[in-house]
Parts: structure tokens; sequence; C-alpha cells
């Protein structure tokens, strides 16, 4: 009886996602059988769910229109990432953590007993990563004016950090990435697709005027923003600092830089990568880790780690004896 339950459980919380599923679709999700799923779903409509049943192409079953769910219908997995979820937030929003930690108290005491005990088993906490470089915690509401115009397709006017004059932008996608938000947009005024870090905006009034989705070079934002150069990241501080030419593409080097450095476009097939380490053999290595050609490569400092790191290479490998 209890797997039972727990099973109808878990089917109305499929239902509650709005899709629409076909028997055999459901019994998959479920590990059941396609007789079991009809007979689950002849339970709920005992109990009062309205489950449609959508005939045609495409058709299957769907929560009806008119059903309200309980206030939270979660199974155990459900009830661990919206967990997690909350805890981890207020490190990338500003303004929400007290609002994320009611929510969190609220869906505690709104959960079923089985789900609770799951969700209450995870405590986070969070730690620095000294490789990520995030950007300091976002104003909720920044991300809420911007969202908004991204779902409603209206045209934002922001100011950005470093950049004269107030932008008007197509905005299209966000993107959270090291703990660093982007907003994928296009610019019409330069005729060009841009990621923006957008700790860095300042949205203005809602402009209400509408766009028409572009096709997103590449196909994904996600892509997108990990292959733009100059997406306003900031080289961090470091006690080494330096910066060396590489034979790569800046799309490519810019994908897989470490968190706190920058990229420069120098010519279609090199660029320029300024980073930083705690050490400056630490940096030399981080350099050669792209396993290309380096030229132009400052301070000296940052020379002189290489050629040590050579010599000692090359004693590692008996290089520096002499041939018999």
């Amino acid at each position: 009886m209890a797997a039972t339950s727990a099973r109808t459980l878990k089917l109305l919380s499929i239902f509650g996602i709005g899709a629409t599923l076909t028997a055999e679709e459901l019994a998959t999700r479920l590990g059941a059988s396609v007789r079991t799923v009809r007979r689950d779903i002849d339970t709920l409509r005992d109990l009062g769910y309205e489950i449609e049943a959508v005939r045609g192409a495409g058709g299957g079953y769907r929560l009806g229109r008119a059903t309200r769910l309980p206030p939270v219908v979660f199974d155990e997995d459900q009830a661990v990432a919206t967990a997690v979820a909350l805890q981890t937030v207020p490190t990338i929003l500003s303004g929400i953590h007290e609002n994320a930690a009611r929510a969190l108290a609220t869906l505690h005491q709104a959960m079923p007993a089985r789900s609770r005990l799951h969700a209450e088993a995870f405590t986070v906490s969070s730690a620095r990563n000294y490789w990520e470089f995030p950007a300091p915690p976002i104003d909720a509401e920044i991300i809420r004016a911007v969202g908004s115009a991204i779902n409603r397709q209206h045209l934002v006017r922001v100011d950005y950090t470093g950049e004269p004059g107030r932008l008007t932008l197509e905005p299209h996608d966000l993107v959270v990435w090291a703990a660093r938000w982007y907003l994928v947009a296009f610019d019409p005024d330069a005729d060009r697709w841009r990621a923006m870090r957008v700790d860095r905006i300042e949205p203005h009034m809602p402009t209400h005027t509408p766009f028409d989705r572009r096709d997103i070079p590449h196909g994904d934002p996600v892509a997108f923003v990990m292959t733009t150069h100059d997406r306003g990241d900031a080289a961090a501080e470091w006690p080494c600092r330096g910066s060396a030419i590489l034979s790569l593409p800046a799309s490519t080097v810019a994908r897989f830089a470490p968190g706190g450095s920058t990229v420069e476009y120098d010519t279609e097939t090199t660029c320029r990568l300024t980073l930083g380490a705690w050490s400056w053999p630490g940096l030399a290595g981080l350099l050669l880790t792209f396993d290309a050609d380096i030229t132009d490569i400052e301070p000296a400092e940052l020379r002189h780690a290489l050629h040590s790191l050579r010599t000692r290479i090359g004693k590692g490998l008996g290089l520096d004896r002499p041939h018999r």
C-alpha cells in the first residue's frame, strides 16, 4: 500500500509540470506497467483530480486546467533539489537570503513527512573556490527586471559599467557560469551579439517595446557565453599576474581560461591571455596547460619562471646529462 501511495504521489508530481504524456511514457518514468499507470490515474480521479485524456497525434494524459494541486507535491528527489537550491541561491543573488529561508521553512511545513525527512537531511554551507572568482551577489530585482523583459520579449535600456551612454538591447537569455550571471543580448545599434556581466548592468524603466527573437550564435546561449572573449570579465588580484600571446583563437581560450583571467583578441588564430596565480612558476604552469606556442611574455618574472621550469623538466628527464 505504501508503495502504491508513493507511486501515485510521484505520478501527480509528474502531471504537475503541465506536460501531456502517453501511458507508455508515464510507465517508463514510474518504472511500472501501463496497466498500473491507468489504475493510478483512476485513483487520482477518484480523489477529485481532473486527469484529461487527450486523443489524436501528440495525445496522452494531462492534468485538467481547472485542477488545483495541493500546496506541495514533491517526491524525494524534488525535495532534495528544492532544499539545496533554496540554500545556495543567496550566494549568487542578494536581498533574497531571508526570503529563501522563509520559503524553505514553509516548504518543510507543507511537505509530507517522508519528503520532509529527505529535504531536512541537507544543510548546505558555501565556501569560496579560489579559482572561480564569482561576481558579487546580484540584486534579485535586477534579475527579475531582466528576466521579465526576456520572457515578454521587450527591449531593455541599461547602463553598463565601463561604457558611455545608455544601451538599448534585445535580451534573449540569462546564463549562470562559474557563479557569474551573464545576459545574452543583441545590440541593434552595434549590430552584434553580446555576452554581458549582469553585475555591471543597471536596468531602467521597462520599455514595453516588443522585438522578435533571433537565432543565437552556436544555437545555444551557454556555448555563446563560454566562447565569447569580451564578456565583461576582469583580471583578478593575485600575488603574481602576467600575460602572453597564445597561438589559439580567442574563442577557444575564452572557454578554458581560469576564473579571474581575461582574453583579448589579437588575430584570427592568436589572442592575449592575462591571468594570475599564487607564484610565478604556478602562473607559468597555467600557460603551459594550453599546449600552444606562446610569445610576447610579460613580465620578466614570468619569463624567468618559464626558463626555470624548462631547466627542472630537463633534469627530470635526464636531458642535462652528457651523452656517452
